[in-house]
């Protein structure tokens, strides 16, 4: 079974970062897209950013300039590094992939990980 295992979420103050980590485990033929989710209260979830096998990033509009997204293919992991917080990016942030096993390709989640952006 595939699992996502996310870490670096926590309370910061207006104004600092935090970098997330998500590493996928289980038998993975390859991973297409990675990316970050993330969930307000009393909000939808929203895509943040993802990046692609080949490189490619998209971000939110709310986070173009302060969030970076990367990956390591050999790891099979994702960053966030998130910088210039503010108190609307307080969320529970999700990371995501699609990944191609030995039955298909298939979409998998992290448990979410609780981002708190507070003086």
């Amino acid at each position: 079974q595939v699992q996502l295992v996310e870490s670096g979420g926590g309370l910061v103050q207006p104004g600092g970062s935090l970098r997330l980590s998500c590493a996928a485990s289980g038998i993975i033929f390859s991973i297409n897209v990675m990316g970050w989710y993330r969930q307000a209260p009393g909000k939808q979830r929203e895509l943040v950013a993802f990046i692609t096998s080949g490189g490619s990033t998209k971000y939110a509009d709310s986070v173009k300039g302060r969030f970076t997204i990367s990956r390591d293919g050999a790891k099979k992991s994702v960053y966030l590094q998130m910088n210039s917080l503010k108190p609307e990016d307080t969320a529970v942030y999700y990371c995501n992939a699609d990944v191609l096993r030995s039955s298909g390709r298939g979409d998998y989640w992290g448990q979410g990980t609780q981002v708190t952006v507070s003086s």
